[in-house]
Formats: structure tokens, sequence, C-alpha cells
């Protein structure tokens, strides 16, 4: 090497050296020091639940979703007796609940039965439908014989983002795609500020049918529910939603919030107020 070339080597070696004695000074010191808050993301105390900050204000609804696993010889009897049990319920205004819809699951778990109820009032409703329904003989009779048919059961109250649809009776025939996200704790604010902006993608074609997160059961749950005329027109739709500038930059953002997802591509009932 020549001696101006070993010099500049010295030089840059006593720079880094500089350098990383900075680097531990600083991060051996107060953590309100310049150089820490440089690396340091602060984030600002959240100052209510995500449930207000997310849920419709102008509504009180909650709703209730069940998953029901049905022994397979007994799926078309499971589907007749629910179907008589939302008729009377509906046609009862003492029951302040209403059946959102009831599918069959196609793809995904096989012989489930998957339904939403809303009860317009929120919890105070929930308390007063529950309370009727344990003094209903006949009602008990039902559970009894529908207990026969499952093979376990489980449910969710959730409440709907302020920025989805509220889900309607639809004509059909369609077919339902429930897709359930299983977010990270402490990042439903986030999740919820990016739908926010990137539910304007999913509207053409009218596909957008609902979007629930949890309070009770399983937390930092979201399901989105969305209802296509067939598979090819779900492949069709979501592959638009990709040519949209900004649906990528969503999906950026969004998947590092998620632990787990899954998909249900589900068939209404024949009594499902969702076709």
């Amino acid at each position: 090497f020549s001696a101006s070339a070993v010099g500049e080597l010295k030089f840059s070696f006593v720079k880094l050296s500089f350098i990383l004695f900075l680097c531990r000074s600083f991060s051996e010191s107060s953590d309100k020091g310049w150089f820490r808050s440089l690396f340091v993301h602060k984030v600002d105390a959240r100052k209510d639940a995500h449930s207000n900050l997310l849920s419709k204000k102008e509504t009180s609804n909650l709703y209730k979703i069940q998953f029901h696993n049905i022994k397979p010889e007994c799926l078309e009897a499971y589907n007749t007796l629910e179907a008589e049990v939302q008729k009377r319920l509906h046609q009862d205004q003492d029951y302040p609940c209403e059946v959102v819809g009831s599918w069959n699951t196609w793809y995904g778990e096989q012989d489930q039965a998957v339904h939403i109820w809303r009860y317009r009032g929120g919890y105070p409703a929930l308390t007063e439908c529950l309370t009727k329904l344990n003094n209903n003989k006949e009602y008990l009779e039902f559970r009894k014989e529908r207990a026969k048919m499952l093979i376990s059961r489980r449910n969710q109250l959730l409440l709907e983002f302020s920025f989805w649809n509220e889900p309607l009776p639809r004509p059909g025939p369609n077919i339902y795609e429930m897709r359930t996200y299983y977010l990270k704790p402490g990042t439903m604010i986030e999740w919820g500020n990016h739908w926010a902006r990137a539910i304007k993608y999913r509207q053409e074609n009218n596909e957008a049918v609902g979007g629930f997160f949890s309070q009770i059961g399983d937390l930092y749950v979201v399901h989105h529910l969305w209802a296509y005329e067939n598979l090819q027109s779900r492949e069709d739709t979501r592959n638009t939603a990709w040519q949209k500038e900004g649906w990528d930059a969503n999906v950026y953002y969004t998947v590092p919030l998620i632990r787990s997802m899954e998909s249900r591509i589900m068939i209404p009932t024949k009594s499902s107020p969702l076709q």
C-alpha cells in the first residue's frame, strides 16, 4: 500500500472507533437521551378501548357467531330443525334478536354450520333474549334434540367495524367466504386504520357483506364476510383488486399484524336471510 492509502485506512479506523464509542456511551445513558430516541419508537397511550374506537356509534348492535360441528349423518335433520327455530324466533317480537345468516361450510371444516345473530340493543338485548329462552320449555327441548346431532360447538360475541356495510338480507344464489384473521395482541387499531381505507377497493361488485371483531371468546379475531356468484367470480373479483393502486399497500401493512388466518367457503341454508 502507498503511504496515502495507509493513512486513509488509519483515519477510517479512528472514525469507526469513535462512532462505536458514541453508540456504547449513549446506549448506556438515560432512556431520555436524544441518541436513543432515534431508535426507540414511542407509541402514545390509547385513550379508549378499541371496541369504542372501531365500532359503529349510531347503532348498538351486538353480534353472536356460532360454529356447530355436526355428525355427518345428522346434517340434513339439523338444518331442518335449526330453520324451524329461527323462523319462530323471527316471528316472535318478544325476542330482541334476529338471524343475519346461516350457512353450511363447503370448503374448510366439513359438516359444519355457521350462524350469525344480531342483537339490536347490545348486551341488554342479549341478556333479555337468553333469559326468555332459558324459560321457554319448547326451546329447551329443541336444545336437547340439537345436542344429539352435534360433535362440538363454540361461539364468539362480536362488534361490527364502523367502516363496513351492515349485513342486510340479499337475494341469491351466492356463495359466501368468511375470512378469519387471528391478529397479534395490540394490533386491532392499526388493522382498523388500514382497512378503513382499503374497503373502498372491494365494493364494486357488492361483495362486501360485513366485517366484525371479537369481544368475548377468542380475542383479537377479525371476520370478513364476502359474497360472490361462484368461485370463478371470487377469483376474478380478488384479482381485480390487485389492479387498483393502494390495495397492495393495504396487504403489505396488514400481513405483519396477523398470527394466522383461515378461509371458509359457505353455502347459505334455505332459511338464511343472506342467500
